[in-house]
């Protein structure tokens, strides 16, 4: 699964805040901003939601790997 620091950072290359990532994975911005720092993960299908939120924007991820914005995807 991913992690707050690619979370977080896939958020940065797409320009979302914290606000927008919980808007387009319909969460509790709170749960982006635990997981983020590390104080709490999120439930399994949280997390799901927000992988596919930043997925479905265009981002890459990659077990163990930066994510990257496929070519094309929203800056």
């Amino acid at each position: 699964m991913i992690t707050g620091e690619q979370v977080k950072a896939a958020r940065k290359q797409l320009g979302w805040s914290q606000m927008k990532l919980a808007w387009e994975a319909n969460i509790d911005p709170s749960i982006i901003g635990k997981f983020e720092i590390g104080k709490k993960p999120p439930s399994v299908l949280s997390l799901q939601t927000i992988k596919r939120a930043l997925e479905y924007a265009g981002v890459d991820f990659h077990e163990g790997e930066p994510p990257r914005l496929k070519a094309g995807g929203d800056q």
